[in-house]
């Protein structure tokens, strides 16, 4: 498996233009966050009759996905892990508020599309097409990279 470090080079390819940065820094939270909306959405009938009994936190879609997902950044390195596992859980927490003042599934999707139409547009405007379709794990690099990017400009 590739090292974080390789990951964010490889990301960082197809991310030089200052405009396709600044629409990164703003749509891949965005959408990560509709993702986590999108899975609060799929109804739990199966894993409520599957994890009662073992474990009712496992009875959401995000948080089953949540801890598959933060396997893969744990093995980018324990402090990746953490700060996911941070912006995560804000996004649980953030989109169930959500869920009980709109239609969380309506909602999520129109952020997902409008977030997806500035990336696009982004990779437009850097004339390089989007890191993930040469290879998916780059949808779940985008969030890191994002923090990691913006972690060095506070400092």
């Amino acid at each position: 498996m590739k090292t974080a470090q390789e990951w964010f080079d490889e990301y960082a390819i197809s991310h030089q233009n200052e405009t396709n940065q600044l629409i990164h820094y703003i749509c891949v939270p965005i959408i990560f966050f509709s993702v986590i909306g999108l899975l609060m959405s799929i109804p739990t009938t199966f894993l409520e009759n599957t994890f009662h009994l073992y474990n009712p936190l496992l009875e959401n879609w995000a948080a089953v996905m949540g801890v598959l997902i933060s396997l893969f950044y744990l093995r980018l390195g324990f402090w990746y892990f953490v700060e996911m596992l941070f912006v995560l859980l804000l996004c649980i927490v953030l989109n169930f508020w959500l869920s009980k003042n709109v239609n969380l599934l309506y909602a999520s999707f129109i952020i997902f599309v409008l977030a997806w139409m500035g990336q696009f547009w982004g990779h437009k405007v850097e004339g390089k097409k989007p890191s993930f379709a040469k290879d998916l794990p780059f949808l779940l690099i985008g969030p890191l990279w994002v923090i990691q990017k913006l972690g060095k400009k506070s400092k």
